[in-house]
């Protein structure tokens, strides 16, 4: 594979890290190895700062966080070198992926043990009473118009991710790895959801705007 052409502009150290993650040998075990620990400080600084959604997270299960969020990041930095294109140092675009990784680590733990609401029991917290009984009656009719315009337009895939992530505000990630998916694919279901819910509700002359759903 040919090696990527020089960044013009790039800084010294930047460039010293690129050269030494795409040699062989020792230079570039070396390199790997400080990268990991690079990762590994920004991960836990990310899990650290999110603590307090862990509830009573013990300091092994912040290693453990940490570790693999360092492992993932490393591998995605090494897949995605010819990505970087010196916009900022080399070790800040790298720490990008480690508090990626980490976020959402935390996110998938402050989710384990708890279900994961797939039906839109949601209803009731949302059709809370409107300042005047006449705005009470009008927002709990619009809402019982959207939740038919759910269970009759959607697919059943695209009304879990919808009342998932748009109402019951699942994390995309969490959601991906209990559905077995992709953010990718959870973010094309939700998508399509909202476009078919915008176009039914339109025709029956309700417009919701771009940002309703």
């Amino acid at each position: 594979m040919a090696t990527p052409p020089p960044i013009p502009g790039l800084d010294a150290e930047s460039a010293e890290w690129l050269r030494a993650l795409r040699s062989t040998g020792p230079d570039r075990a070396d390199a790997v190895e400080r990268l990991h620990r690079l990762l590994a400080g920004a991960a836990r600084f990310e899990v650290t700062r999110r603590r307090a959604t862990l509830g009573g997270i013990r300091g092994g299960e912040i290693n453990d966080l940490t570790t693999q969020a360092a492992d993932d990041a490393l591998k995605s930095v090494l897949r995605r070198l010819d990505d970087f294109r010196g916009d900022s140092r080399f070790t800040t675009w790298a720490d990008t992926f480690a508090l990626l990784e980490a976020a959402a680590k935390v996110r998938r733990r402050a989710w384990r043990g708890r279900e994961v609401p797939l039906e839109p029991e949601t209803w009731a917290r949302l059709a809370a009473p409107g300042p005047t009984p006449h705005q009470t009656t009008e927002q709990r009719h619009l809402l019982a118009v959207i939740h038919r315009a759910i269970d009759e337009v959607l697919t059943p895939h695209q009304r879990e991710v919808l009342v998932a992530l748009a109402l019951d505000g699942v994390p995309i990630d969490v959601l991906a790895e209990r559905l077995g998916t992709t953010r990718g694919a959870l973010y094309t279901a939700l998508n399509d959801a909202r476009r078919r819910l915008r176009v039914h509700l339109a025709a029956h002359g309700l417009d919701l705007g771009e940002g309703a759903t």
